[in-house]
């Protein structure tokens, strides 16, 4: 067998319609969503609706500027490859390297909140032990093919959906059948209302609730980092965008409307999983082993995504020669196996640094933070890029079967709604800690940069001197 047979020199087109399908719905559901929702509620109460509404639309116009570019040439692998074409290489550069360290940044999160979540069943094991066995057996699962990434995202999400659905089907049973709560409170659409409106903390609990809330979407252009590998791309990615608003309508605001009319928004409490309360009031005692499944699967599907991307990642930066060459190799499941391994590697020596913070709850929201300003960074080049293509390429768009909604205008509110939000993160003090070291990283990607290209320029130059 020839060794070009061995290692494929491209990825395959693994990834079917059901699996991209799957991978975009997952990306949309935070675990944030299952833990993190509680304390949105009593930060904004019902306002809360509109923060995820807002935040899911922005980032659906994000979503068709990025379809529309990966469309308008198939030979993008992802948006690595329509960044450097038309921004420039210090776009692919930076753009590359960001979502990297995204992704790592939030799988590091995933882990630890993995090893905490198998704490509920096994509190007497050490929490290093599920980090370390999650990313052994995800780092095996993936380096076999990529379809095997595409049937464990399948599963996962299939799991955060089937337990979104019956937290909606089981909350509108009990308005309907009139709950009583222990404490006296019926299950109505009017708690929406009837406690102090739909701002009951005023304009800066609402505006507080798009700090946390903006973290819930991460990963939801995870879909755009498949283009490569995903089957018929142009009739599969367009689908898989489409059913954004859709989704965000079911996951996010159906449920959250449930929430809030069988428990009054004053009533929930921030610190715990409001799915779990909602169950253990429709009378499901195993409701807290339940939830504390979903979210680790939840957790899991993340870390996995995270371990998948990277590595895509490191192999398209490899290609653009943004990166070590050796991050383009293939193995012979055509998967970029180096790529995996030194993500996974990072990963738990990331995970393992955590454990050496002795305030896991201020390591969580810097971390949450900086992953947050980390991906607008990502988001805002997709769209600065949109923007360049629109000028570049008019012929490009005039004969795209998908053309972004609003074009250039929404680019530029989207633009401003992200630095709007930036200027959110300022108000709060840990926030604004994480947001304040944010620009440390650019500066190690500008030195990163310009080291790169001395380098090159320094190989280059004994070529032209011989010739």
């Amino acid at each position: 067998m020839s060794s070009a047979q061995e290692h494929p020199d491209h990825l395959r087109r693994s990834l079917s319609n059901r699996h991209l399908q799957l991978i975009a719905i997952g990306g949309a559901i935070g675990t944030g969503l299952f833990m993190g929702s509680g304390k949105t509620i009593s930060l904004a109460g019902p306002s809360i609706l509109l923060v995820y509404l807002i935040i899911g639309v922005m980032l659906f116009f994000v979503m068709r500027a990025m379809g529309e570019l990966l469309l308008s040439n198939l030979e993008y692998k992802s948006f690595i490859d329509f960044s450097t074409d038309l921004l420039g290489p210090w776009a692919g550069f930076f753009c590359g390297w960001t979502y990297w360290f995204c992704w790592i940044v939030t799988a590091i999160a995933d882990v630890i909140a993995i090893a905490s979540y198998a704490q509920f069943w096994f509190p007497g094991l050490m929490p290093w032990i599920p980090a370390v066995f999650c990313v052994l057996l995800l780092l095996a699962l993936n380096l076999t093919a990529v379809r095997v990434f595409g049937e464990l995202e399948f599963w996962f999400a299939l799991i955060k959906i089937v337990a979104i659905i019956a937290l909606i089907v089981t909350g509108f049973g009990m308005i309907a059948f009139g709950f009583q709560s222990p404490s006296g409170h019926h299950a109505a659409l009017a708690n929406l209302w009837n406690d102090g409106g739909l701002f009951p903390t005023g304009v800066g609990g609402f505006f507080a609730g798009f700090q946390i809330a903006v973290f819930a979407f991460v990963g939801i252009e995870l879909v755009g980092t498949t283009a490569a590998e995903t089957a018929d791309p142009t009739r599969n990615l367009p689908k898989a965008i489409n059913s954004i608003p859709i989704r965000i309508i079911l996951f996010y605001v159906l449920a959250l409307v449930v929430i809030m009319t069988v428990t009054p928004w004053r009533l929930v409490q921030p610190g715990r999983s409001p799915f779990v309360e909602l169950f253990m009031l429709a009378g499901i005692p195993a409701a807290a082993s339940l939830i504390n499944f979903v979210v680790l699967t939840s957790a899991t599907s993340s870390a996995n995504s995270g371990i998948f991307s990277t590595s895509r990642m490191l192999y398209g930066l490899a290609e653009e020669s943004h990166a070590p060459r050796g991050f383009a190799r293939l193995s012979r499941a055509a998967v970029p196996s180096y790529g995996l391994l030194f993500s996974c590697v990072c990963l738990l020596a990331g995970a393992m640094l955590v454990y050496v913070v002795p305030n896991l709850v201020t390591a969580f929201t810097l971390v949450t933070t900086l992953s947050a300003v980390l991906f607008m960074f990502v988001w805002s080049l997709i769209l600065i890029a949109y923007m360049a293509y629109r000028r570049k390429r008019p012929h490009l768009h005039a004969t795209s079967s998908y053309k972004m909604p609003g074009g250039v205008v929404m680019c530029w509110v989207c633009l401003v709604f992200f630095a709007f939000v930036l200027w959110l993160l300022t108000l709060q003090a840990d926030t604004r800690q994480a947001l304040l070291a944010s620009p440390v990283w650019f500066v190690v990607l500008a030195i990163g940069y310009v080291w790169k290209g001395r380098r090159a320029a320094a190989v280059t130059a004994p070529v032209r001197e011989e010739g």
